[in-house]
């Protein structure tokens, strides 16, 4: 609760959000003006206006917590922020580490778009590179150990033994298999730089790792599931307790990013990673080379 008020007291005095409108303030002046109008109406009823007075009070409380709900809805928009969400998006992630930028990446001006921009790519591309690294490690771990019983190809070849090391694996997948991989990694990374159709761009408004929708595509191709909480389980979860799967997701994904390359830095350099020492594969290929020995742009 302490970190969800903290974020949003800080995202009230960040610049990026958009500040209460005109029309917000005159009605709350209007709704604390009333009262004084009101005992102007005694004549046909002598006997209220004594009473009239009395009812300030409720309604000032009532235009204070509307402004409250208002002014809270508007301090976790849908939108990229600037520096100050950073910092406590760190804090709240790392309380000792806190806000760390050696780089000083969130100074930058990529492609001259301003803060919101840059800030908007980064975050996505963290948060993006987290995921990947969570399935990957995931993947890593199962396939390590256990391997689909039916043929991977139509000519009745099998599933890559899992006595191969998870690199070894993936060189042994056919390069058509591969080729379907990534094409279909390339569909879900043009679905996303195009917002779905209806979401504006991570660099433009839209919160950073926020998938979209496949909505326009059920309606004008076929049914497909959403790629995000394809049943809806997360609609009815508070705004606190989305900030807080965000802090789990960020922190998760960091942690993935260093066991996977843990792993591969222990199959490559044998003794590199002396915790890994007992479980890793010697590998002698190259794991950031895709299609070793099946394709090259430079062979």
């Amino acid at each position: 609760m302490k970190l969800a008020l903290a974020f949003l007291a800080t995202l009230a005095s960040s610049n990026a959000f958009v500040a209460p409108g005109l029309g917000r303030t005159s009605t709350i002046l209007r709704a604390d003006e009333e009262p004084t109008s009101m005992p102007e109406e005694p004549a046909s009823m002598p006997e209220e206006p004594t009473s009239m007075p009395e009812e300030p009070p409720p309604m000032a409380e009532a235009t204070t917590t509307m402004a409250f709900e208002e002014t809270t809805a508007m301090v976790v928009p849908d939108v990229v922020s600037g520096r100050g969400e950073l910092t406590v998006l760190a804090d709240a992630a790392n309380p000792l580490v806190k806000f760390w930028d050696p780089l000083n990446l969130a100074e930058a001006d990529f492609y001259g778009g301003g803060e919101e921009y840059t800030i908007g790519f980064l975050r996505q591309s963290e948060i993006k590179h987290g995921r990947v690294a969570m399935a990957a490690f995931v993947g890593y771990c199962i396939q390590s150990n256990y391997h689909f019983p039916w043929k991977q190809t139509l000519a009745g070849d099998m599933h890559p033994s899992i006595d191969l090391s998870p690199e070894q694996q993936w060189d042994a997948v056919p390069a058509n298999a591969k080729w379907q991989i990534f094409g279909v990694i390339s569909a879900l990374e043009v679905w996303d730089e195009c917002g779905g159709g209806i979401m504006p761009h991570y660099t433009k408004g839209r919160q950073p790792g926020k998938y979209p929708s496949f909505q326009l595509f059920r309606d004008n191709i076929h049914f497909v599931l959403d790629l995000y909480d394809p049943f809806g389980f997360s609609k009815k979860m508070s705004a606190a307790q989305k900030e807080k799967r965000l802090v789990m997701e960020v922190n998760n994904g960091r942690l993935a990013m260093l066991g996977i390359f843990g792993f591969l830095v222990a199959d490559k350099l044998p003794g590199a990673v002396p915790l890994l020492n007992g479980i890793a594969i010697p590998y002698d290929g190259d794991p950031m080379v895709p299609f070793q020995g099946q394709f090259s742009y430079f062979s």
